[in-house]
């Protein structure tokens, strides 16, 4: 709300700058005040064809032409300093009612136009070999910048073109965890571009450039929560398919505690006894992110909106139908060796991270292993054994597992798990002692409204409630290392307004996350996008 108030006192101000500035041009004042013909009239002033006012309305593309008109206008009246066009870009009606009400400033012409005309000058005085006019034009070049503006405004413009690019196009993103083997590897560096399921405008709006959420070396947030604005998408170019991988921001990543190691949310901690024990909360302070600051996360879709999603014996069946397994997925196998010992050289090579290797005894160990893996083990020695291998109770345990309510659900693994829908925007579900389980955070913490229980009567928004209709769209993602990965089987589901983009392909790729350790180079230009 306190930005939208901003951009309509600015908005206010910009107008009446113009009422008084536009005189000083030879044009009436009252002009200024009115919604899109001020537009028009500006673009005149500069030089512009009055169609670029057409531009102001393409969002993204309006800031770059919006910006660039502050700045000429600012030139029409010779206001050719560095600090000029500073003041213009950063807060146009500061320079605009300067100008106004300097009574030696003066309207010089449409910048555009004359500037053109200017070089056009030295060009021909340069092809007509007329030295001395040459040399009096340079050094009497209103528009000349020197050596350090050059590179000051190069800079600046790379940043924020940079920045520009990253917030509303492509973002590059590195795989930090073995969560996507064998499809993405630890230490894939991927390319996501942020337009496929529509762009999102940020909320966040004060924040060090071409950085997330952490000032490195500095350990701290790079931005501020206030000022921010409300979440808008634009139209998407296709929609989320099942068996996709999508980057989108951790949902459970508004409260976290940002460890040398890695990041816990609150909810970590509270589940986790392990955790406590501890004393994370103790040691380091809790960091409340916005929603677009928010960890980073990229698994493969397996729910969409309005699916019904089960996992039974490893196996996934949306909407009752087996489905077909992603073609790299990978479990936990038993490898039993016989010969007392086992080459581990090529495991690097195989795409079996060291994330993905436990419990190591002389004669076997627990791998986590694709189809593919499985059968170049067994190649090596044909006494090799490998078979299913059953999680520990600890990893097994409805505690520890969406929707957390072992009284229900007591039976629920990360192998044998479900059904659950995958709430669809307007569908309506029943709010009971079964299902609030799983629609408790999606209606106060997703969709911002007060839920309580008294006795046995919800109270939704200060009402009595028996039913709730959806506001948005999720879906359910998985990790395609279904034994080692934190996927919405423990924290629930995705809401659309968390969805970042499409991963594109690997531009470079290092092994185990390291470059010391040498390079995928198989791996470079290939396709983030495999199912």
């Amino acid at each position: 709300m306190e930005v939208f108030i901003f951009l309509i006192v600015t908005y206010i101000l910009l107008s009446v700058s113009l009422y008084f500035l536009f005189p000083k041009a030879g044009e009436e004042g009252w002009r200024g005040l009115v919604p899109f013909l001020n537009f028009i009239v500006w673009c005149r002033l500069v030089g512009r064809p009055t169609w670029h006012v057409v531009w102001l309305v393409v969002p993204i593309v309006n800031i770059f032409v919006f910006v660039a008109m502050c700045v000429e206008m600012a030139r029409s009246f010779g206001k050719y300093k560095l600090s000029h066009s500073a003041l213009a870009v950063i807060y146009a009606p500061a320079i605009f009612f300067s100008i106004a009400f300097d009574k030696e400033a003066k309207y010089l012409g449409p910048s555009r136009t004359m500037e053109k005309e200017y070089h056009q000058k030295m060009e021909e005085a340069k092809t007509n070999k007329e030295d001395r006019k040459l040399q009096k034009l340079e050094r009497q070049n209103p528009y000349k910048k020197s050596v350090g503006r050059e590179w000051i405004e190069a800079i600046v413009f790379a940043v924020f073109a940079a920045a520009f690019i990253r917030m509303f196009l492509i973002e590059a993103y590195t795989i930090p965890t073995s969560s996507m083997e064998g499809s993405l590897l630890v230490g894939d560096f991927l390319f996501v571009s942020k337009a496929h399921y529509g762009i999102r405008t940020p909320k966040t709006i004060a924040m060090v450039p071409l950085l997330h959420n952490r000032v490195p070396f500095l350990n701290r947030e790079s931005y501020f929560e206030n000022p921010d604005i409300p979440f808008t998408r634009l139209p998407a170019l296709e929609n989320i398919d099942r068996y996709e991988p999508v980057v989108f921001n951790y949902p459970e990543g508004d409260s976290v505690y940002v460890t040398p190691s890695r990041t816990y949310s609150v909810y970590d901690l509270r589940r986790n006894p392990i955790l406590q024990s501890q004393r994370i909360d103790k040691r380091y302070p809790l960091v409340t992110r916005p929603l677009d600051k928010r960890d980073h996360y990229i698994k493969r879709c397996i729910g969409i909106p309005g699916d019904s999603v089960q996992i039974i014996n490893r196996d996934v069946y949306i909407n009752g139908e087996k489905m077909t397994p992603p073609e790299m997925v990978q479990f936990s196998y038993k490898v039993t060796f016989p010969s007392g010992s086992i080459n581990t050289s090529k495991f690097e090579d195989w795409g079996i991270s060291k994330e993905d290797q436990f419990d190591i005894k002389p004669n076997y160990m627990v791998l986590v292993l694709n189809q593919e893996q499985i059968g170049k083990l067994k190649a090596m020695d044909p006494a090799i054994e490998v078979t299913p291998f059953d999680l520990p109770a600890n990893t097994r345990s409805p505690h520890n597992l969406f929707p957390y309510d072992p009284v229900h659900y007591p039976d629920w693994t990360i192998d044998n798990f479900g059904p659950i829908y995958v709430p669809k925007k307007g569908a309506t579900v029943k709010l009971d002692e079964r299902s609030i389980a799983f629609y408790d955070r999606i209606i106060r913490v997703y969709e911002g409204n007060t839920l309580e229980r008294r006795g046995n009567q919800f109270i939704l928004n200060g009402e009595p409630a028996d039913t709730y209709t959806f506001k948005m769209n999720y879906y359910w993602m998985m990790g395609d290392n279904r034994h080692n990965s934190e996927d919405s089987r423990f924290w629930g589901y995705v809401p659309e307004d968390h969805v970042v983009g499409k991963p594109l392909f690997i531009w470079f790729s290092t092994k185990e996350g390291r470059l010391a350790n040498g390079v995928n180079w198989n791996r470079i230009f290939t396709s983030a996008s495999k199912r």
